[in-house]
């Protein structure tokens, strides 16, 4: 007798909690499980901005899947398109070489991608904070400028080069130019013939406050705290348009940069659509047992899902965070051991915990189950939360080794090579181009199945 094939999209929080929870709810004989994913790690995405501000290495942010996931099958590739009647997924391996992928129960987690507008210039000359090798990259990036600005006796090429602009005011992009003011504060007293006045870091956000989901008083305290660092921050702004060494903001100034990192919000993946499903602000619409209407044995969790928020009520979703995510991987992985045993399924039902905001250094705002921080007993919640969501004890140990080094022997301005002679694109780091509509899906399926 065949066991029933689970199978899993995406190895971030949600897909990574949710195979390994099946693992052990699971024998070996009961169901055979794989997991698709392009990368062969779970990425702890809150910790990026230490990634590029040098604080931590690429490897203390990324968990290997094969550390934690012992007897699932994992395909290195991408899923891009389902057919739901076929119960069959298209999968295209990192090779690219696609091949159809059957299930019994499908658990979609495939994560969100970086939400961009039609702004002139920004796919060209946007870089985003989205995956590691972008955090890596604006690392070297970032450095390269201070480097070249000090060989250069241009004194418009200078500007250009040491100006940076940060769009997104939400966590992302507010901890990133905290970070990476950090960075270049500390560099510049290496670089004997560049004055630190000359280097600006600009925050814009269209919202009319930093970081809303804090309430207004941890919201301005943030505000504060990265503007005493002199970031200069900008609300009710956004970008009109992107130019290699200039952006232009919406109320008509000009900023001399060769630097833009663009963190204003996510989308769900453009695996999404390949349903034909209903969606809500492109989400997959799903219920409190997380189960895709109309979609036999399919279930969707995490940034790509309009999960209903039960705890919350009022017709509300959770938002797309970490938090939500990993326990909804838990709680679909029992939502599938049930319906596979034959026994009714539970409603995901998680109250917020709270948020926790780092800034750098001795410096974060936090709300821990409601109650404001701010300061060191802030950073203090943040870091213990972070080291707690780490998924491994390698993990936590380089996490918090790399944050103790960096606070005795401070940081170092090395550019690792990632830094290429062509400028990489926003659109070279992430791939959206790849997904099929819902009749291409099914006739790819066939297609694959016959040969």
């Amino acid at each position: 007798m065949n066991r029933p094939r689970i199978l899993v999209v995406g190895g971030g929080f949600a897909g990574m909690e949710c195979a390994h929870r099946l693992e052990r709810r699971l024998s070996a004989d009961e169901a055979e499980i794989t997991l698709v994913s392009p990368w062969s790690h779970q990425l702890y995405l809150p910790l990026l901005p230490h990634v590029a501000a040098g604080v931590l290495t690429p490897q203390a942010v990324a968990v290997p899947l094969r550390r934690m996931l012992r007897r699932t099958h994992v395909i290195p590739g991408r899923a891009i398109g389902v057919d739901v009647d076929a119960k069959a997924v298209v999968v295209k391996k990192i090779t690219d070489e696609e091949y159809a992928e059957s299930y019994d129960y499908l658990v979609l987690t495939p994560g969100s991608v970086t939400r961009t507008f039609d702004i002139p210039g920004l796919t060209d000359f946007g870089r985003g904070m989205k995956t590691l090798a972008e955090a890596a990259y604006i690392r070297d990036h970032v450095i390269m400028q201070l480097d070249l600005a000090a060989a250069s006796t241009d004194e418009a090429e200078r500007a250009s080069r040491l100006q940076f602009v940060v769009v997104g005011g939400g966590y992302a992009g507010t901890e990133t130019a905290a970070c990476l003011q950090r960075l270049t504060a500390a560099a510049v007293k290496r670089y004997p013939r560049l004055d630190p006045g000359l280097i600006k870091w600009h925050l814009i956000d269209i919202a009319p406050k930093l970081m809303p989901e804090l309430g207004d008083k941890l919201g301005l305290k943030a505000l504060e705290i990265v503007r005493k660092r002199g970031v200069e921050v900008s609300l009710g702004v956004s970008v009109a348009e992107v130019a290699e060494d200039l952006v232009t903001f919406t109320d008509g100034r000009k900023v001399p940069s060769r630097t833009l990192i663009w963190t204003a919000g996510v989308a769900a993946s453009p695996l999404v659509a390949t349903l034909g499903s209903e969606t809500v602000r492109g989400r997959l619409l799903v219920d409190a047992e997380m189960r895709v209407a109309g979609a036999d044995g399919v279930y969707a969790l995490g940034d790509s899902a309009a999960v209903p928020d039960v705890a919350k009520g009022g017709g509300a979703f959770c938002p797309p965070t970490a938090q939500h995510a990993m326990r909804q991987g838990k709680a679909a992985a029992e939502n599938v051991v049930a319906a596979l045993r034959g026994k009714p399924l539970k409603p995901y039902v998680h109250k917020d915990l709270g948020l926790v905001v780092d800034l750098g250094g001795a410096q974060a705002v936090s709300k821990p189950l409601g109650i404001p921080l701010s300061g060191p007993p802030a950073q203090l919640v943040a870091r213990g939360y972070h080291l707690g969501a780490l998924r491994t004890f390698p993990a936590r140990f380089r996490t918090a080794a790399g944050w103790m080094l960096n606070s005795i022997a401070g940081d170092d301005f090395v550019r690792t090579g990632f830094q290429a002679r062509r400028p990489a694109r926003l659109r070279d780091f992430e791939v959206t181009d790849i997904y099929l509509k819902p009749e291409e899906a099914r006739e790819r399926v066939e297609a694959l199945r016959s040969e």
